[in-house]
């Protein structure tokens, strides 16, 4: 039996996804997200049926992932629930290939394309290319890496903005 398993973000269940089978997975910092009534209850009832199963990576994926967005800068954009799952997403694809992710996070759309991971938008078209993204400063252009942990250049002063970089 070669059933898809579906890895579903919080836009999949603000925008109506409708889980027909249990090959459905997400963690639980998503459900988290989900706030307004009937997502939420939706949801919850999705859960309760077996539909949808809360899981965890486990560690070396998320190590694995966090090699992945350093290289790409991605980790300068990716929320922590984002990162848990995208890190689900390559446990379970570890496991069994034939895998979908929903979101429509661009972020994340671009890492699943970076490290060839299917996926899905719910509501937006999607990524067209893969990026990369980088620290600079506004006024000289230094660049800093990843963890530089000021907003503001040690330089000139100015503004540090996340730059996208095109492959």
């Amino acid at each position: 039996m070669n059933n898809l398993y579906y890895i579903l973000d919080a836009s999949a269940f603000i925008n109506g996804f409708e889980p027909v089978n249990s090959f459905n997975f997400t963690v639980s910092e998503i459900t988290e997200e989900v706030k307004d009534l009937s997502s939420k209850l939706r949801l919850d009832s999705a859960i309760e049926e077996g539909k949808i199963l809360i899981r965890e990576p486990d560690e070396k994926f998320i190590s694995k992932l966090d090699e992945i967005i350093g290289e790409s800068g991605d980790a300068l954009r990716l929320s922590g629930p984002d990162k848990s799952l995208l890190a689900l997403a390559l446990d379970i694809y570890s496991k069994h290939k034939n895998i979908k992710v929903l979101t429509d996070d661009y972020s994340m759309q671009n890492v699943l394309k970076i490290i060839g991971i299917p996926y899905d938008s719910i509501i937006t078209e999607g990524i067209k290319g893969v990026y990369n993204w980088k620290k600079v400063c506004e006024g000289c252009k230094k660049e800093y890496s990843d963890d530089y942990p000021f907003d503001d250049c040690e330089i000139c002063g100015s503004k540090i903005f996340k730059k996208r970089i095109k492959n």
